[in-house]
């Protein structure tokens, strides 16, 4: 009589649970042993207010360029060449002052730009807005 023969299987199993008691041994040392440093997070209160800070603001020269091109400096009719003349007679008076210039819809840009370069050069704090009451 024959004797069979028992052949195995060509698939080799690997059994996975020391591999896993491992892993998770390490995974608790390590969580054990992790140190967790406090943060120090960004004060976002604003500082109290200081008894010698001014209590107005620096006041504004207002340059007007309306859809005629016309040039108001505070309001009085100038040419747009003497803007600077007068923007420098009123900072005499005011030093702080800052020049905003507030354009209409329909204002020739050379006469803006020729404005915003005059203040430039000569170191007057300056911005520009837009007209009320301009579509858009």
């Amino acid at each position: 009589m024959r004797r069979k023969v028992k052949r195995g299987s060509d698939n080799a199993d690997v059994d996975m649970t020391p591999m896993l008691d491992i892993v998770f041994i390490l995974l608790i040392f390590f969580i054990v042993t992790a140190t967790f440093l406090q943060e120090q997070g960004i004060d976002m209160r604003p500082p109290p207010p200081s008894e010698n800070e001014p209590t107005e603001p620096n006041p504004v020269i207002l340059v007007q360029v309306n859809d005629r091109n016309q040039v108001f400096v505070n309001q009085d009719p100038t040419s747009e060449l003497r803007v600077l003349a007068a923007v420098s007679r009123i900072r005499a008076e005011q030093p702080d002052s800052a020049v905003l210039i507030e354009v209409a819809d329909e204002a020739r840009h050379g006469t803006i730009v020729l404005i915003w370069d005059e203040m430039k050069a000569n170191s007057i704090p300056v911005s520009i807005t837009r007209a009320e009451g301009g579509e858009g």
